[in-house]
Order: structure tokens, then sequence, then C-alpha cells
């Protein structure tokens, strides 16, 4: 199994175990993240409290929806951006990143980089950060 790391951070991003695709020459990577549910776990071992006259007790379950991909890789979702804060942390991300890439890699992610942030941009509303 592959896991890919933020070259910023060292922090872990994701694994090829789950589904995702390289979007603008690999500027850009869309994974495929499903909800699952977290928490108490339903079991019916045949009892039944109410009939033995003991009490049916409701039980709170604390259960939780989260995204498989963040809560696999503790991953903390950001506060929603609007278009000038997104602009504004996708200027200083580049700038930042850029340095880290080898020679023709740093050309091929300034070309490519302008088209994905356009794209998010465009899905600004729908994405979760």
């Amino acid at each position: 199994m592959l896991v890919y790391q933020d070259l910023l951070t060292a922090d872990e991003l994701l694994s090829d175990s789950f589904p995702y695709k390289e979007l603008f020459n690999g500027a850009l990577w869309e994974v495929e993240g499903k909800w699952v549910v977290q928490g108490a776990i339903d079991v019916d071992i045949g009892a039944n409290p109410s009939a033995e006259g003991g009490e049916d007790e409701g039980v709170d379950d604390q259960t939780v929806k989260v995204v498989d991909i963040v809560d696999t890789f503790r991953l903390q979702e950001q506060p929603a951006f609007d278009k000038k804060q997104f602009v504004t942390y996708m200027k200083r991300y580049i700038k930042l990143l850029t340095p880290k890439l080898e020679g023709e890699k740093q050309e091929e992610f300034k070309k490519n980089i302008e088209g994905a942030t356009k794209f998010l941009l465009s899905k600004l509303s729908d994405l979760q950060l």
C-alpha cells in the first residue's frame, strides 16, 4: 500500500487503497470518499428485557457520520472559504510548495495549478476542505 504525504507538512493525506484520479496532470487529485457511521453498534443478542420484567432502557447512541478518508488519515476540516480567501490561500500554498519541487516539475506544476485553481473556484460551494 502506498501512502501519500503532503510535501509541506509531511502529513499523510491518502493511500492507494482509496480510489482517486489525477486532474490537471497531477496538480490536483480527486479522491472518492464514502460517508460512514461511527459509534455504538446495535447488537441483537436475543434478550428482551421488557418481557423478562426488566426495563427496556433506551441507549443514547453516540453515532457520528464521517467521511472515511478524513477519519482514516485524521484530516481536519477547514472552515468554508469565500472566493477571495480561497485565492489568497492558493497563492500562499503555491509560493510555499513550488521551491519543494525539482526543476522541471516546478514549471509543470506552475502551468497546471492555474487551471486546477480555476476548476476548484468553480466548485467551491460544493467542496469540503
